[in-house]
């Protein structure tokens, strides 16, 4: 089996943090200038893209495989990175309760004031997922 598709114990959980953001607005920046590059050269050509769909185990309100491995008690409850690669260029984060269930967030601004890194939304996120 390919290492690439099979998760490290070490790997797997990263807190959400402004550098992650920043990180995923540059690859969301790449994409669209490798799309707009693919589009230049393929507009006569009737070539269609293939698209990254998201992976079925780690779908939002699912719990999280055992495959992933155990989630450290310090990020229970934490932003994460998100583990999907489909999510890899989506400004989102993830959040695992003490229940491994998997909660999806968008980092855009909430109501157009409170940021992913607020308080204020930090606690409504805690409310959310708390079992």
């Amino acid at each position: 089996m390919d290492l690439l598709f099979w998760p490290s114990q070490a790997n797997n959980f990263r807190r959400f943090t402004p550098e992650s953001l920043a990180a995923i607005k540059e690859r969301i920046a790449e994409k669209k200038k490798q799309q707009a590059k693919v589009k230049q050269e393929n507009k006569d050509q009737g070539v269609k893209e293939v698209k990254l769909t998201p992976q079925l185990d780690l779908t939002t309100y699912k719990n999280l495989p055992s495959l992933y491995g155990d989630v450290p008690a310090e990020l229970i409850g934490e932003p994460l990175e998100d583990l999907d690669p489909y999510y890899s260029d989506h400004k989102t984060f993830m959040v695992i309760n003490k229940r491994r269930t998997i909660f999806r967030f968008t980092a855009t601004p909430a109501l157009c004031l409170f940021g992913p890194f607020n308080p204020v939304r930090k606690a409504a996120i805690k409310v959310i997922i708390h079992s």
